[in-house]
């Protein structure tokens, strides 16, 4: 039978316990005579000499899963107004014969495309092709009946750009592993090397086919471990990429492999001969992208039930008849063991055996291993399906025998926290089946929120101050991953380096953690830092873009860089900073207090905390569409050294800053101004409309009256403007945090936008900015609706390195800049996954050995930035690159603002 037990399926050990004698370890059938239990001999391991298999239907499959998604790609095709001749594809199942379905396959929709071609208005129709086993021979065979033209990868892009392609052909590329499988590290694609390090591979197939087919037939297989062909994230590109391209690109797939959420992450489910098509978009794809119409029978060669059960009962026969043989005690049985049986009986004897999968209540010697599993089920008999799932792989012999030959055991991850940015982490980080994920946190509620759907997840509850169970915790994990706040980071980090465990972490590298390197490179482990978004793909892309520069051996002059997360723009009307909290909210508040170092046009500049807000650049030219401001961030010089660019003093500019919302700063600054970001003192509140009015008392010193007019006054005494004192007033008023009287008249506003709302509060006294913090939490709370954005913008000015002799005005500078823009979706904030998902993809990537540095590290090292940038092109997050001639333009406006003379008073 097909047993669906060989690759460890958990939910099956319960079955091939039938087959296996009892005992303590294995369960199993109680028996005083284990030879009397019946032999189990699986069709999947019927295989030839050449490894091949020799019972089953793939072949069939094949054909019937073409035909069927030639139907569906013509609904398709009405969907978009278009009847093309696909519209007369036969179904399988309703001819009698394979004969008269190639029959009318050749005369009513071949013939038809030959004589008057398909639609002008969908280009050449192109037909993708996937695996190497009987799936996709069938697929080929049965397409032999249309006027095919086979093209290659690497034709394609030409192909459906060229008007004068011919329209009288349909085009099939074939495509293999070696087409679209690349590894991490730039590497090409090894066979070998790919079985065995599978995790150091992702999948161009998303940005090199898919964009450029009218029609996948996926026949490969996928396992966990295993990169995927698309991801859900990956669709999203491809989809990008097609609409660029031309009309009803990548609009339909046939998955005749049937992985549910497998090498086609976005197939949910599967679908039947009596519907078998329908629309499928996963929750990550953007509104404005079409759906996709996939095909995925799972009993496709019943469609055709003569020539599949004919074909399966001739090529089983043989081996029945040598087990009847066997079993009645016959000439073959004795012949064999003699070793004078005919070539053909050996061979079908050896075949028999490497197929027995349990014979006399023991297993057969290859698949010992299965012990690991029933043993499993034994010992816990409600373990879920997923913990060994069904590998269901492609008929690829090598790949089939190294995945039945070795149950492996789970890798370990621990996350630290369960925040904001969690989820995306532990999304990424489940979808690896050898990855056993534990998440602690000091909010179990909030930890089992986020892991309950992943079977290898574990969410628990821990206090992290209890050493004794994080030491327990970290011993018994591989890697472990820290989203806690960053002054708790070094004393995990120490306890990493005492076991001997490698922590990757989003923050920046404090002092406290930056003294731990010679210990962790003794220790032989890796303390990974700066792996979110800023910190992090900051990194990750300016690096890639500098290194490449040097190898062009071109000079660095400058060097500016805004990172900023903010409401998408309809989300920010009306509301206060224009600003949402998809991250920490103090950590917001705290940022607008630092100073500031930044070097440009050839000048140091230093701006204390205290005036940063003031100076800030009230235009950032980074888009046509959005406006945006800057505010200088921390010490940008050390970050010359860190990019390898030498000391500060050697270049003309570098500038790192943060991008907000014209309005934010000087908002932020009159909230500085009256108190509400005081960290030192504390106060205790009434209410909540009290915050305002006792900020301001602190600030000031002296009383203030509660009601409107006497706080508008202090307000005007601490601003010193009119106007400023009214745009504060307003926000206060919005927040709630003035008199009641003075809030009456927007309450009704207020309630129906659903901010009337507001958090406990505090029962014991706090500093004003952690209760402002709080406050904001709640009232510039992300709604349900509500999508949140991220931008990210390098701008790097080179040069030719100068020649001996050569003048200095005669070098042309270029300018090169390097951006993203990411919008959150339904699913998940744009925060949470350009923080998460590099935290992830690290994580993985130190798990599956990729990174040899040991020590205090960002991802400033080609074996970490490469292999992330790589990922997060996969996941919809890739940096979009364009280099010009010419100065740099934020370097400009830069030198506008801040080389003012005389220069304003917070310069110096």
């Amino acid at each position: 039978m097909f047993s669906h037990t060989i690759k460890g399926q958990m939910y099956n050990m319960e079955l091939l316990s039938k087959f296996v004698a009892s005992s303590h370890a294995l369960g199993g059938t109680p028996t005083d005579h284990p030879s009397l239990l019946p032999r189990l001999v699986d069709y999947e391991l019927l295989t030839g000499e050449d490894g091949k298999r020799t019972v089953g239907f793939g072949w069939f499959a094949g054909v019937a899963g073409a035909l069927e998604s030639m139907n569906a790609l013509a609904h398709a095709h009405l969907e978009l107004g278009v009847a093309s001749p696909f519209l007369f594809t036969p179904r399988p199942h309703t001819h009698p014969s394979l004969a008269s379905i190639r029959t009318l396959l050749r005369e009513e929709v071949g013939a038809r495309i030959a004589l008057h071609g398909t639609p002008k208005s969908l280009g050449p129709i192109v037909f993708g092709v996937t695996g190497s086993g009987k799936v996709a021979d069938g697929v080929l065979d049965i397409l032999q009946e249309l006027p095919i033209v086979r093209v290659k990868v690497e034709d394609l892009p030409a192909l459906v750009s060229d008007p004068a392609t011919d329209l009288r052909k349909v085009y099939v590329v074939h495509a293999l592993p070696r087409d679209y499988f690349v590894r991490q590290d730039g590497g090409t694609y090894d066979r070998a090397d790919y079985y065995a390090n599978p995790q150091v591979y992702h999948s161009e197939f998303p940005t090199k086919i898919a964009p450029y087919l009218s029609l996948l037939l996926h026949g490969a297989g996928w396992a966990p471990s295993y990169p995927r062909l698309m991801t859900n994230e990956q669709l999203t590109i491809a989809l990008e990429k097609a609409q660029a391209i031309s009309r009803g690109r990548f609009a339909c797939v046939g998955d005749i492999s049937c992985d549910i959420e497998g090498g086609l992450e976005f197939l949910p489910k599967m679908s039947t001969l009596s519907a078998p098509f329908f629309s499928t978009r996963p929750p990550s794809l953007p509104a404005h992208l079409p759906s996709v119409t996939m095909m995925a029978v799972d009993i496709l060669p019943t469609a055709l039930p003569l020539e599949a059960s004919q074909h399966f009962s001739q090529v089983l026969l043989p081996y029945l008849r040598m087990l009847i043989g066997e079993y009645g005690g016959g000439g073959a049985r004795q012949s064999a063991h003699r070793g004078d049986a005919p070539a053909r009986e050996l061979l079908l004897k050896q075949a028999l055996d490497r197929a027995t999968v349990a014979q006399r209540g023991k297993l057969s010697e290859p698949l010992a291993w299965l012990e690991q599993p029933l043993g499993i089920w034994h010992s816990a008999r409600d373990v879920p399906a997923a913990e060994s799932e069904s590998y269901n792989l492609s008929e690829d012999s090598v790949c089939e025998r190294r995945e039945t030959r070795a149950f492996k055991e789970k890798k370990r991850v621990l996350m630290l926290g369960s925040g904001m940015v969690a989820g995306p982490a532990i999304e990424e980080i489940c979808k690896r089946g050898d990855v056993q994920l534990v998440v602690a946190s000091n909010s179990l509620r909030d930890a089992e929120r986020l892991t309950h759907l992943y079977p290898n997840a574990t969410a628990i509850s821990i206090d992290m101050g209890d050493p004794t169970n994080m030491e327990e915790l970290v011993k018994a994990s591989d890697v472990v991953i820290s989203l806690l706040p960053v002054p708790l980071h070094p004393s995990v980090a120490k306890m990493c380096i005492r076991l001997q465990k490698h922590l990757v972490t989003a923050s920046y590298i404090s002092q406290d953690m930056r003294v731990l390197h010679k210990d962790a490179e003794d220790a032989d482990v890796l303390l990974l830092n700066e792996i979110g978004l800023d910190p992090g793909i900051d990194h990750c892309s300016a690096v890639s873009i500098l290194d490449s520069l040097k190898a062009s051996h071109k000079e660095v002059v400058s060097f500016t860089s805004f990172c900023g997360g903010f409401p998408a723009p309809e989300c920010a009307e009306n509301v206060p900073l224009g600003y949402k909290f998809s991250w920490s909210p103090k950590g917001v508040l705290t940022a607008a207090l630092n100073s500031a170092t930044f070097r440009l046009w050839d000048r140091t500049y230093n701006i204390d905390g205290e005036n940063l807000l003031q100076a800030h650049i009230p235009d950032v030219p980074l888009s046509k569409v959005l406006r945006f401001e800057g505010i200088a961030n921390r010490n940008s010089l050390p970050y010359a050294e860190h990019y390898g660019l030498g000391s500060a003093e050697q270049l003309r500019t570098i500038f790192r800053g943060t991008l907000r919302y014209p309005g934010f700063s000087r908002l932020m600054n009159g909230f500085s101004k009256m108190g509400l970001l005081d960290g030192a003192t504390t106060i205790a509140l009434d209410d909540w409309a009290s915050l305002a009015r006792k900020s301001l008392e602190e600030r000031l010193g002296t009383l203030v009256m509660d009601d409107e007019a006497s706080i508008d006054s202090a307000i005007r005494d601490v601003l010193g403007d009119a106007e400023e004192s009214r745009e504060l007033v307003a926000a206060l008023r919005w927040l709630s945090v003035l008199p009641h009287s003075a809030i009456e008249s927007i309450s009704e506003q207020q309630e129906a936008r659903g901010q009337s709302s507001l958090p406990p509060l505090p029962k014991t006294r706090a500093s004003p900015i952690d209760l402002f913090a709080t406050l904001l939490a709640h009232k510039l709370r992300y709604q349900p609706s509500e999508r949140d954005l991220v931008v990210l913008h390098h701008e790097i000015v080179s040069q030719p390195r100068l020649r001996p002799g050569q003048p200095p005005d005669s070098i042309r500078e270029s300018t090169h800049t390097s951006t993203l823009v990411a919008y959150g979706t339904p699913h998940a904030s744009a925060m949470s996954r350009c923080v998460g998902l590099p935290v992830a993809f690290a994580a993985l990537h130190v798990l599956d050995g990729g990174v040899k540095l040991r020590g205090v590290h960002g991802p400033t090292h080609k074996s970490v930035y490469k292999p992330i940038l790589a990922r997060l092109q996969e996941a919809g997050l890739g940096m979009s690159e364009i280099s010009r001639d010419g100065p740099g333009r934020v370097e400009a406006v830069l030198h506008r603002h801040f080389g003012q003379v005389p220069a304003p008073h917070w310069l110096s």
